[in-house]
């Protein structure tokens, strides 16, 4: 750790647990699509919408986010966040109370809009404190904060929020009105204490944050800070990084979110709380993938890797798609561990070399992760059409994408950024 860095050991402490708490809520959104479709009776492509109305969130306030660090400093920025997340992670005690799906979806929305205020926020500072050769692979350590957040948002919604009750059509079709009702009812209340709780320790963190010291954003950037945000669009690497993003995230949020609709349509008679099983252990492999993933940048261009993973992520979408059953099933699974290092190396090769534009590039590729609601919308509507296995052809086609723009980062030439030495990217 370098001086600048031991300088802010509390506020760097503070920003790898944002990691953490972003994670939790994104797939905790995976277990709400499960729960959703059975409290409301929705369709796959309406499921769809809890993921619509989240990355709506984070495409609407990114730029705000960019505006707040650059003009008030990065603590204003994670302070904002958090009180929004708190707020919307609070939303969920009335709209449990009044049990319309509309109201989970606002709620949704404020979450996110506080999450892209943190991931505004705690990308662009992870790459900023300390070396920028290595700075792909710091901010990947970062993010191994992040798939641990994603294994206990799906404990949290397997143990207190997904029931033992399958859902069956016939059998709640033949329930009497009045026990129709209490069992929606049930299902739908079932997310108010869970999402109390999140909200009461998010505020928490917000008076942390209060209190810790921070870098400041202005002064360090010096007097080119305020560049137009127009110049973004000057630099072809950090557009492609931006469109990479784009089908990246829209990949992996559309994988997990229809993991459990997956696992249950290929092994017939399974619960959501068993399948919610193969959500974890994708999630397990996420978190090791992000591990092996970062300790191989020491040895390999991130440009290499992201190549090499974006490649095996697409093989294991095609066989699930094609294969189905058991077989296609531990492919899904398997899949996540190649998705592990691909936002954060894509998202460091997008803003590497910009400078005092870094913070207006971290809130166009935090835009890209509208992605998530475009991508899953789609194979909401195509599983609806053509199935759920046909629907993971989706996400192939958004890692051919990643690939292209591997390999266009490769050709560019430079430093591995990502690496202690200078080595061709390539």
């Amino acid at each position: 750790m370098t001086g600048k860095a031991r300088s802010y050991a509390p506020a760097i402490i503070l920003t790898v647990s944002l990691f953490f708490l972003w994670g939790m809520a994104n797939n905790l959104n995976d277990i709400l699509i499960a729960q959703f479709k059975k409290a409301f009776t929705l369709s796959d492509f309406e499921t769809s919408f809890v993921q619509q109305a989240f990355y709506l969130g984070y495409f609407c306030l990114a730029v705000p986010a960019a505006m707040v660090v650059r003009a008030k400093g990065y603590k204003a920025a994670i302070v904002t966040g958090l009180l929004l997340y708190a707020t919307g992670a609070l939303l969920f005690y009335p709209a449990a109370h009044f049990g319309e799906y509309r109201y989970f979806l606002a709620a949704l929305f404020v979450i996110a809009s506080g999450l892209a205020f943190l991931e505004t926020s705690a990308n662009p500072l992870m790459t900023e404190l300390g070396d920028p050769a290595t700075a792909t692979r710091r901010l990947n350590w970062a993010q191994a904060a992040n798939p641990v957040g994603t294994l206990a948002g799906v404990l949290i919604g397997k143990y207190f929020i997904l029931s033992e009750i399958a859902h069956d059509d016939t059998a709640i079709a033949a329930m009497a009105p009045t026990a129709r009702a209490a069992f929606y009812r049930a299902e739908t209340q079932a997310v108010q204490t869970p999402y109390l709780v999140i909200g009461l320790v998010v505020l928490g963190f917000a008076l942390a944050a209060a209190l810790i010291r921070f870098p400041d954003a202005r002064a360090e950037a010096g007097e080119d800070a305020t560049p137009p945000f127009s110049r973004v669009f000057r630099h072809p690497r950090l557009l492609f990084a931006a469109v990479a993003q784009f089908f990246y995230v829209g990949a992996q949020v559309g994988l997990w979110s229809y993991t459990i609709r997956y696992a249950q349509f290929n092994v017939p008679g399974m619960i959501e709380r068993t399948a919610a099983d193969y959500l974890f252990a994708s999630l397990v492999l996420f978190s090791i993938g992000r591990f092996v993933g970062t300790a191989m940048m020491s040895r390999i261009a991130p440009t290499r890797l992201l190549t090499a993973f974006a490649a095996g992520a697409l093989v294991l979408a095609i066989g699930a798609a094609l294969v189905g059953g058991l077989a296609g099933l531990m492919m899904l699974v398997a899949a996540s561990f190649f998705l592990s290092i691909q936002f954060p190396t894509i998202f460091a090769l997008g803003v590497d070399g910009l400078g005092p534009l870094r913070k207006a590039g971290a809130s166009l590729i935090v835009m890209a992760i509208i992605g998530g609601a475009a991508i899953t919308a789609a194979m909401g509507h195509l599983s609806d059409v053509a199935g759920i296995n046909t629907a993971m052809l989706v996400p192939a086609i958004a890692f051919i994408v990643v690939l292209l723009f591997a390999r266009s980062a490769a050709r560019a030439g430079g430093r591995a950024i990502g690496d202690d030495n200078p080595v061709p990217i390539h």
